[in-house]
């Protein structure tokens, strides 16, 4: 039996109403997934030019222009994880001193929550007036410190929104309490860029020995931004990086043919992939990674520094060998135009729990001669007045002893203080000598001019020449920014 040809099917005929429904629908999935084509970079040639972003990505770490004439041009962030107790060090209260063991009033618990124990405990150490200012410190624990008050600002009115080291830390360093947001120090490394572009912009010296510090590298991650604006963490001793030298030594011609083979592969790789802006950030890592390998190693050479620069840091001693290392180094990386270094403590140093009267004096002990001499030595050689100075930490200690038994006052520590706390500011842009805001009478929380996270965040940034409102980046149709969207201000009652 011959077969029969095969009829034309008539379209118009054969055209229900469920086929012109799905032949619709593809349609439409057709236009959705050449949009997120689109909005990803995939296929589409000069777009990026005709409709730039609100605020195009930068990827590059050269220098930029500012929204404002700053008065800083870097910074060193003396971060105090742990919680500094300000009734100890910087906040004398002499109504704690005279309710001592006594409980505290239920007019300054009403309202907070996490408060287990309400026995009031007045310092051990005493806290005076010292230099022109007049302003307070323990000459007791801060010694060295003390002898450079007056170029301090202090804010006795700092508060965080949480109790627990983890979300008030992230809350510190990017203005949210959970973890995927860029940190301050990538912020600013993305605003300006680096004036060394042999160097990272954002340079971490965490202890070299111990743990890292609570919440780990998230206290340096560049969250949503290029990983360019990243903190690069570096070691003070040693190789300043992990494999950052060859396993081997060749012949620079070797080296310098490998190199732009390398890069004429990477320009053929990007070619192929337009518009990927993970992939320019993740070539120009490895790019900035090879200028390092010569550039990083002089930089933390220390072998050159004079003894009494040695001696006055503190290096040799066993108490502040390490933290006087890095503080010099900070000092070292600062001149060669790094933008931003972040400098950590040994573990949870300044999270006295227990027996206050010797965990808090060893951790004073570490870091006071150090930071004395970065201020000593940034002064000499000029670079103070480009140079913004942070210390503190995420939040302060508790007038409270830790301990519900009046018996023990004498062992016992103090919890964790978010309402109240202090934190120092000095160098470029600031009024020296100058005491802002107030606590309660305990010290318990901030009362009088109250200074948010945010608004520090606003601060540093204005004296960096940035408007924290215009610092912006364009992610989901969100103009994501530090200071995010809470009202935030500038404290200009600190700056010079």
């Amino acid at each position: 039996m011959a077969l029969q040809p095969t009829t034309k099917p008539d379209f118009k005929r054969t055209n229900s109403r469920r086929q012109f429904l799905s032949s619709m629908q593809d349609g439409l999935h057709g236009t959705a997934l050449a949009w997120l084509f689109l909005r990803d970079g995939i296929g589409r040639a000069s777009a990026a030019e005709a409709h730039p972003a609100p605020t195009a990505p930068h990827l590059d770490l050269v220098p930029r222009r500012p929204h404002i004439e700053p008065k800083a041009q870097s910074v060193i962030h003396l971060c105090m994880q742990g919680g500094p107790s300000q009734v100890d060090l910087f906040d004398p209260k002499p109504e704690l001193t005279k309710h001592h063991g006594k409980p505290v009033p239920d007019r300054i618990l009403k309202g907070t929550f996490q408060v287990r124990t309400a026995t009031l405990m007045g310092s051990p150490w005493s806290i005076s007036k010292q230099g022109q200012s007049g302003s307070d410190i323990s000459t007791d624990l801060l010694p060295h410190m003390a002898q450079h008050i007056d170029e301090f600002a202090m804010i006795r009115s700092m508060h965080n929104v949480h109790p627990n080291h983890e979300p008030a830390c992230y809350k510190m360093q990017s203005g949210k309490i959970f973890p995927g947001h860029p940190t301050f120090g990538s912020w600013i490394a993305y605003g300006l860029g680096s004036e060394n572009q042999n160097l990272p912009a954002y340079v971490v010296l965490a202890d070299p020995v111990n743990r890292l510090p609570v919440n780990g590298v998230e206290n340096w991650m560049s969250g949503y931004l290029a990983p360019l604006y990243q903190g690069t963490p570096m070691r003070a001793t040693g190789s300043p990086m992990l494999n950052l030298n060859p396993a081997y030594q060749e012949p620079g011609s070797v080296t310098a043919a490998k190199r732009g083979f390398l890069a004429s592969m990477d320009r053929a790789h990007k070619e192929a992939r337009p518009h990927r802006p993970e992939l320019d950030s993740r070539i120009r890592n490895y790019e900035l990674a090879a200028r390092m390998q010569l550039d990083a190693a002089k930089a933390l050479d220390v072998s050159t520094e004079s003894q009494a620069t040695l001696d006055m840091y503190g290096i040799g001693r066993k108490e502040t060998d390490s933290f006087g290392r890095r503080c010099l180094l900070a000092r070292r990386l600062i001149e060669r135009g790094v933008r931003f270094i972040q400098l950590y403590p040994r573990g949870q140093m300044w999270d006295n729990h227990n027996n206050l009267r010797t965990s808090l004096p060893a951790a004073c002990v570490h870091q006071d001669q150090p930071v004395a001499a970065l201020i000593t030595d940034l002064k000499q050689r000029g670079l103070m007045d480009s140079t913004l100075v942070l210390w503190g930490g995420e939040f302060g200690r508790l007038p409270m002893a830790q301990t519900n038994n009046a018996n023990q006052l004498a062992k016992a520590g103090r919890d964790h203080g978010p309402w109240g706390f202090t934190t120092l500011m000095a160098g470029a842009g600031v009024k020296g000598g100058t005491t802002f805001g107030a606590t309660d009478e305990f010290g318990f929380a901030a009362v009088d001019q109250r200074v948010s996270i945010e608004d520090w965040h606003a601060t540093i940034l204005h004296l960096l020449g940035m408007d924290h409102e215009k610092l912006t980046y364009f992610r989901n149709g969100l103009h994501e920014k530090l200071t995010h969207t809470f009202s935030a201000r500038v404290v200009r009652e600190i700056l010079s």
